[in-house]
């Protein structure tokens, strides 16, 4: 299976007439093609797949499905094994991909909590505290 995995961009430069940059996910950081998400502009979001910027993302889309992610455990790291150019091998080989599990999990924590919240404070009374 090939996930798209949202993350923010924080760099982006040229390589041989190539626009690429660096797209950090929840901490780690990995180089992706931009060629095909021209508008994109630092500080963005994007879907990544397979080293590839197939589109750009709000923030709140980005923490969703982050979010969605996060909870997939082994699918995460089936994705991130195959994650870069030519799919043999991560896009940068000194980040893990259990580091990028756990920085997803993180980063959709937040997410979770403020929605069970949103969920709770429409309940007539509320939650029991």
């Amino acid at each position: 299976m090939c996930l798209g995995i949202p993350g923010k961009v924080i760099e982006v430069h040229d390589v041989a007439g190539l626009r690429m940059g660096k797209v950090d996910f929840g901490g780690v950081r990995k180089e992706a093609c931009l060629a095909y998400t021209p508008e994109v502009e630092l500080g963005d979001y994007v879907i990544v797949h397979v080293g590839f910027a197939i589109s750009r993302v709000d923030e709140d889309e980005a923490m969703k499905t982050l979010e969605i992610l996060g909870s997939m455990g082994d699918m995460m790291e089936q994705e991130l094994a195959t994650m870069g150019p030519g799919m043999d091998a991560p896009a940068v080989v000194d980040e893990s991909s259990s580091d990028l599990i756990a920085a997803l999990r993180q980063v959709s924590a937040p997410a979770r909590e403020a929605r069970a919240a949103a969920e709770g404070s429409g309940d007539a009374g509320g939650p029991a505290s």
